[in-house]
């Protein structure tokens, strides 16, 4: 499995000839969900789901479909019918070739005086990558490889490495990353790396690595 980080939240996973994009949102490229053959969305914040780079995968290819949680979907199914589907925790199902299931139910807290929103995570293949949008959601199968969320309103470092130690991934590779600086990134990589007891790894946009 082919892994391409994109800016911020959003990855391109590749096998088989197809592809599969999670979380295209503002702070990710324009293309970012050109050329998927599915699309994931964990949430609707605008960091995660943008809805002109959506609708821009979804004309650019006529077979593209969505899986997402309810508040995205009804923004998308009128104008594609039949290629938007409504998932939440505790479901299956196939995309582009990928097995996923469904993880979490909220959105991690912000501010207690912010309401929570829905969020979910996606486990592909059995465990072999697991994206849990903004949340730190712990999945019930062992993971092989984290996409960690380090760097966010809503968390802090302690969070991040108690999060690693929980799941146990044999890897990490940081996502959420766009509000974080180069000044900062060896103090997270140094921390996470030493603390988390996971190979801890950083993509560069527009990089990719086998998974």
């Amino acid at each position: 499995m082919k892994l391409t980080k994109k800016s911020h939240a959003c990855i391109r996973l590749e096998k088989d000839g197809r592809a599969l994009v999670i979380d295209p949102g503002v702070f990710s490229e324009e293309d970012a969900a050109i050329g998927a053959d599915a699309i994931l969305i964990t949430h609707e914040h605008p960091d995660h789901f943008d809805e002109e780079r959506l609708r821009a995968g979804l004309e650019a290819g006529p077979a593209t479909e969505v899986w997402t949680l309810k508040s995205v979907a009804d923004r998308l199914s009128a104008a594609f019918p039949g290629r938007v589907h409504t998932v939440g925790h505790g479901d299956t199902f196939t995309a582009a070739g990928f097995d996923v299931q469904v993880h979490g139910e909220l959105h991690a807290v912000i501010h207690p005086d912010i309401p929570r929103v829905t969020n979910v995570g996606y486990l592909l293949d059995g465990g072999r990558v697991f994206h849990p949008g903004d949340a730190l959601t712990v999945p019930d199968l062992p993971v092989d490889t984290l996409m960690l969320p380090v760097m966010a309103p809503w968390n802090k470092i302690a969070e991040v490495i108690e999060y690693v130690r929980e799941v146990k991934p044999q890897r990490a590779y940081d996502i959420h990353d766009a509000l974080l600086t180069d000044l900062a990134r060896p103090i997270y990589d140094h921390q996470i790396g030493a603390l988390g007891g996971a190979e801890h790894l950083r993509l560069a946009p527009g990089t990719s690595a086998e998974v």
